[in-house]
């Protein structure tokens, strides 16, 4: 969710991508309880002032972070071949929630929005990972019959997966082909 604050003046690039760097970095090092804004700041070589005048909180910034590599992370060209997208979408999503930082920083929000509402809402208003899916899962929808509907579609889709990750199991472990044909059963199903 990047966003333009009218507070101030406009925010300088160069200090936007270092804050954005040292969020992921302190994530990594520290982890999100012990990272603070005053925190990024000094990482990054800036004001408190300015990471303040366009972030409210450290989960903004690292919501930011985190969405801007997920975009190109959760990107997956269509083919036209069902399976073989949704196996990629699959691939990268494991990729991205098992070994990425930015999913690494994904994953912290989501144990944050557990008991943050603020951070609940930071996530509901733009469901990265949920857009990446839809754009896969919707072709397939409009051309079946089934009434499911695209939220279903990607929580079909996507639970088996963010389970297995979320729960502290390998990512090695996963069967990325077979988690689609079971989706695709359940598509032929709905």
């Amino acid at each position: 969710m990047t966003h333009e604050s009218s507070r101030g003046r406009p925010r300088s690039e160069s200090a936007r991508v270092a804050v954005l760097h040292a969020v992921d970095d302190l994530l990594v090092e520290v982890g999100y309880a012990a990272m603070t804004m005053k925190g990024i700041a000094e990482r990054a070589g800036v004001g408190r002032q300015t990471v303040y005048r366009w972030w409210s909180n450290k989960a903004e910034v690292l919501y930011e972070a985190s969405a801007l590599d997920a975009k190109k992370e959760l990107a997956v060209p269509l083919t036209g071949h069902p399976q073989e997208d949704l196996t990629a979408f699959l691939d990268a999503l494991v990729a991205f929630l098992a070994h990425s930082h930015a999913g690494a920083a994904y994953r912290a929000l989501l144990g944050e929005a557990q008991h943050d509402p603020d951070v609940a809402a930071l996530l509901k208003a733009g469901d990265i990972v949920g857009e990446s899916a839809t754009a896969v899962v919707a072709p397939l929808i409009a051309a079946t019959d089934g009434d499911l509907k695209p939220d279903q579609a990607v929580a079909a889709l996507i639970g088996p997966a963010f389970f297995h990750i979320l729960s502290g199991r390998p990512a090695e472990d996963l069967d990325t082909a077979r988690l689609v044909q079971q989706f695709l059963q359940i598509l032929d199903a709905g």
